[in-house]
């Protein structure tokens, strides 16, 4: 129960108490919590505290809201494991089915009109190259989790787009092109936010934190053959890492 002489702020307290019901199954995933009104009649305690408890369950990613329905129990975040984590996981080319991906739109962009490609495969490329942009996302079980767009050069891969809308199986299409093989990659990470034209794919909010990686893979010459920007749900997803000494 809460305690009032504790020296802990009560919605602090009220926000624990919400986790461990959360953590113990007493409140189940998509299960409706206590209305604001009856957390404050349980606990003999304000609105506002009820609320910024409330507020930081949400923006935790405990809880969500539906207008007109109430508070429910979030579903479990899904875990990354760095150890396990390398820059092919979310690839188009090392994908062994690319065609079966939840594919979302398919376009052909200039360099011109992106400067970050040309940034992201330096020298690589001419200022007036093709690139084939195919945007997909990933899910468990029926949410989106994150939100991937494959960059891949057009000079390299002229057949990848009908390749992947006829579901080609990667060792079709990089059938021949031995040298392109991705052996190697290197990845970014940082906390961005999300934009207008991603919100809606993403279903979330504009503005809502995301875990955005990019990697670039590289064929076994060293050269550049594909960009993925991968972005994750920071409600939905957590990163686990494990060391050793």
């Amino acid at each position: 129960m809460i305690n009032k002489f504790n020296g802990i702020p009560l919605y602090s307290q009220l926000k624990n108490l919400i986790i461990k019901k959360i953590e113990d199954g007493e409140y189940a995933e998509d299960g409706k919590i206590p209305s604001e009104q009856v957390l404050c009649e349980t606990y003999s305690i304000s609105r506002p505290t009820v609320r910024q408890a409330i507020n930081e369950l949400t923006n935790s990613g405990y809880i969500y809201k539906e207008k007109g329905k109430g508070t429910f129990v979030a579903k479990k975040k899904s875990s990354i494991d760095i150890k396990e984590y390398s820059g092919f996981t979310d690839s188009i080319l090392d994908s062994q089915s690319p065609g079966d991906k939840n594919i979302i739109a398919i376009k052909v962009m200039k360099v011109s009109d992106n400067p970050f490609l040309k940034d992201s495969f330096e020298s690589d490329y001419v200022q007036n190259s093709e690139f084939a942009e195919i945007k997909y996302s990933m899910m468990e079980n029926g949410d989106v989790y994150s939100l991937n767009t494959s960059y891949l050069p057009l000079n390299l891969f002229p057949e990848i787009i009908e390749d992947i809308k006829t579901k080609k199986p990667s060792y079709d299409i990089l059938r021949g092109k031995y040298p392109l093989l991705p052996t190697r990659s290197k990845s970014t990470l940082e906390i961005s936010y999300t934009e207008q034209a991603d919100a809606e794919y993403l279903q979330v909010l504009q503005g809502q934190p995301l875990i955005k990686i990019e990697n670039i893979l590289y064929s076994k010459n060293g050269q550049a053959v594909e960009l993925i920007i991968s972005k994750y749900r920071a409600d939905k997803c957590k990163l686990i890492f494990e060391n050793s000494k």
